[in-house]
Formats: C-alpha cells, sequence, structure tokens
C-alpha cells in the first residue's frame, strides 16, 4: 500500500432497494478509478463477473464523463479507462457525487459519495471497510424485481420456489453460507489488490 499522502471516504449505496444496502469505505488518494472499482466490488460483496462505468453529470445535465472500461469495437466510445484517471482528479471536494453501474444487464446502480478527505492514521491498512449494512444481491438474480422476488421466497420455507432458490444460492455462497439478505460482517471484508485484478482481468496472467 502507499505511504503517505490523505484517505477519501466514501458512502457506497445500492439504489432502488429497501431496507438499504451501503458500505462505507476509504482509500488511499492515489488511487485511480480502476482500485476504486475493485475497492467497491469487494466492500459490497459483487463478484467483478461484469462490465462497470462511473458516471459524473455534467453541469449542463445533458452530458457525464463515464469512466470505466472502453469499448475498443465502438467508434462512438466515450468512456475513459479507469486505470488513467485518479479519482482525485474528479473527487475535488466533500459532498461529490458519482453513480456506479454494474452489470449493465441486471442494472445495478450505486450512489458513490465522498464524505470526507482525511488524514492517514498511522499503522491502519488502507483501503478498509469500517461500515455497512445487509448483504449484497447475489450475482445474476435478475436486477431489483429478482433480488425482491429472491427475498420474498426465502421468507416462505413453504413457497413453492423455495428449495429451488436456496439450491441455486447454495452454489452461489457456498454451503457453509447460506445466504441471509440481513446480514453483513465488516471484518469479513477483505480487499484485493486492484493491479494484481487488472492483469487477471486484461492480460489472463496473475
Amino acid at each position: 500500500m502507499v505511504k503517505g499522502g490523505l484517505i477519501y471516504q466514501f458512502k457506497i449505496t445500492l439504489l432502488g432497494i429497501a431496507p438499504g444496502i451501503w458500505r462505507r469505505i476509504q482509500v488511499p488518494e492515489s488511487y485511480t478509478f480502476w482500485d476504486l472499482h475493485v475497492a467497491v466490488q469487494d466492500a459490497m460483496g459483487w463478484l467483478d463477473y461484469h462490465l462497470h462505468v462511473f458516471r459524473f453529470e455534467l453541469s449542463d445535465g445533458k452530458r457525464a464523463i463515464e469512466i470505466g472500461i472502453p469499448d475498443e469495437d465502438d467508434p462512438r466510445n466515450t468512456i475513459i479507462a479507469g486505470w488513467t484517471v485518479d479519482i482525485a482528479d474528479q473527487f475535488i471536494r466533500p459532498g461529490m457525487r458519482a453513480l456506479y453501474e454494474y452489470d449493465f444487464g441486471d442494472g445495478w446502480e450505486h450512489e458513490v459519495l465522498l464524505e470526507g478527505i482525511l488524514l492517514r492514521e498511522p499503522k491502519i491498512r488502507y483501503p478498509r471497510c469500517i461500515a455497512g449494512e445487509r448483504a449484497c444481491p447475489p450475482e445474476d438474480c435478475g436486477g431489483i424485481p429478482g433480488y425482491q422476488n429472491l427475498v420474498r421466497v426465502l421468507r416462505n420455507p413453504r413457497h413453492r420456489e423455495y428449495a429451488d432458490y436456496t439450491n441455486w444460492l447454495g452454489h452461489h455462497t457456498g454451503d457453509y453460507h447460506p445466504y441471509d439478505p440481513a446480514r453483513f460482517d465488516v471484518e469479513a471484508v477483505r480487499f484485493s489488490n486492484p493491479g494484481k485484478r487488472w492483469k487477471k482481468a486484461f492480460t489472463g496472467k496473475g
């Protein structure tokens, strides 16, 4: 981890779901948007199976800066590569927000709010997750409608789809960790090395 400098504290809130699913994370100011993407994935509990993009609305309300993974096959592509942009270039002051969309099929949208810019604490390892509530939806569950149906079924063991859902969730979460929508353990969050994640994603190595 980089030594020295400042720490950016973000609140990540998954939109469109109640009760709320959110995380509070702290990352080094030296982070790029790729690094922040990896931290959001790890803190939320996503598995980074799908594409993502950060969007910053411009003042005219008609355009947005998009940062993520460029589509090299699309000549109209306007997405800036996340690993080329520092978070400090866009998150200039506390209170600024971005929209983070993950999995364009299921359409998971998150508000990324910069809550504060802090001094690095000695002997603390960053990034870190310091708070949060409720479990992340399972990957590929069908977006908000699919998640809501899943939660509804899990409340009723007599539901005709209960066995199918629990069997599917067992493959998703592992038999030792049954899926509980209300459960979040901040101590269980583990952050990946964003450099190694990038290398594996784009070179197949690592």
